[in-house]
């Protein structure tokens, strides 16, 4: 395996990007590849981010070069979502079945991490976020009735929505892992208004589940130096804690969300106006 390595940056720098230079930064383009591993490695709080998709055979997760440990779970706890069809997930000899839109929290010290797909023809997307933990917190299978379910918003504001949460206090325990999944209503089409930032925690976004006709404008920056990347399906994002986040699309779609760093707190959040955004 090899890492898509990203560096961090200042917000200062980011104002002068491009669009091109904007996408090479944060936009990740390819999630999954048939019997690849396609992680990004982002020094935003040290996230990995990224999609296993077995369709021929047994996908086996082994450490890579940029992590310098003997596997990859050595120091590092995961979480992931399967956004494909059916799939089995084997942890050192125990194997689970995992169903679409479920998930798991794989706590550190797993060594052995294999994924595969139980029919080919329609396969499993595992889309998974780990980053370095400090504390073996059991393994937990999160089937998507056990996610803790919040509604939020409405279709005046465009912003009817489900939270899924996965990863979270509510649910199990992590070292600094938090994820999600969030799931809008048809006419809705913002993730999150009013946006905000979170100063102790980076996040990942990955959109899915819409056409790809269609189109999501991820908009980034600071509040007064606003700045958009559009994305097609199936591709994820990087957002520092000194980013807002929020997005808006041609049509209702689907995104996870990945957290890590100092705070756990979902709702520890700096809301800004929207009439303030510019």
């Amino acid at each position: 395996m090899k890492l898509d390595v990203r560096y961090a940056n200042h917000p200062d720098d980011s104002k002068k990007y491009d669009t091109e230079e904007l996408r090479k930064h944060y936009l990740i383009e390819k999630i999954f590849v048939a019997d690849e591993i396609m992680f990004t490695y982002s020094h935003q709080d040290r996230m990995i981010a990224g999609g296993i998709m077995p369709v021929k055979g047994k996908v086996v997760l082994d450490s890579a070069k940029e992590l310098a440990t003997s596997y990859f779970l050595e120091r590092r706890e995961m979480g992931f979502i399967n956004v494909g069809g059916k799939g089995k997930v084997t942890l050192d000899g125990k194997e689970y079945e995992i169903l679409p839109k479920d998930g798991m929290y794989i706590g550190m010290g797993t060594k052995e991490l294999v994924f595969e797909s139980v029919d080919p023809k329609n396969p499993a997307k595992f889309y998974i976020n780990s980053c370095p933990a400090h504390k073996t917190y059991p393994t937990v299978y999160i089937n998507y009735e056990k996610a803790n379910h919040k509604p939020m918003g409405d279709l005046e504001h465009m912003n009817k929505r489900v939270i899924n949460q996965f990863i979270h206090q509510d649910v199990c325990q992590s070292c600094q892992l938090a994820m999600g999944m969030t799931e809008l209503a048809p006419g809705s089409s913002w993730n999150t208004m009013p946006c905000h930032t979170h100063e102790r925690r980076m996040e990942v976004y990955f959109y899915f589940d819409f056409p790809e006709t269609e189109r999501v404008f991820h908009i980034m920056g600071r509040p007064d130096e606003t700045r958009h990347i559009v994305m097609g399906p199936e591709q994820a994002v990087i957002s520092p804690s000194w980013s807002i986040h929020c997005a808006a699309a041609t049509m209702n779609y689907t995104f996870i969300w990945g957290m890590c760093g100092e705070n756990q707190a979902y709702d520890d959040q700096d809301w800004i106006e929207t009439k303030d955004l510019k």
